[in-house]
């Protein structure tokens, strides 16, 4: 890449001024200004653009990976465990009832005992 001093800059600037003249010396340098602004807005904009495709391959690469994991489901046996129950029913646990006598007030009592406490006899 070139590289311009201090010196350059002066000699360039002297060169131009025996070149060009004192009288269309500032409209040289509005040119060269918006030249320069222009080269400036076109690099701007090619990088905002290079930023913008790296973003939208970054966005593509999730998406594909965010895929795969959806069609893999690495965790499927861990939601069957969650969604299992945790009280197996079973059959033998469920037929023992305690034998009560043949009054219905036993046997409502071991039903619901907050209630046959709070009813009077």
């Amino acid at each position: 890449m070139m590289d311009l001093s201090w010196s350059h800059i002066l000699l360039l600037l002297i060169v131009a001024l025996v070149v060009v003249g004192p009288k269309d010396l500032p409209r040289l340098m509005r040119t060269a200004g918006r030249w320069v602004a222009k080269a400036r807005a076109m690099a701007d904009q090619f990088r905002k653009s290079f930023d913008e495709m790296a973003r939208q391959s970054e966005l593509d690469e999730l998406r594909t990976e965010l895929e795969a994991l959806r069609h893999e489901r690495p965790l499927a046996d861990l939601d069957h465990a969650l969604h299992a129950p945790v009280l197996s029913p079973d059959p033998a646990a469920s037929a023992v009832v305690p034998e009560t006598s043949s009054s219905g007030k036993d046997a409502e009592a071991i039903a619901n005992p907050g209630a046959a406490a709070s009813s009077p006899e």
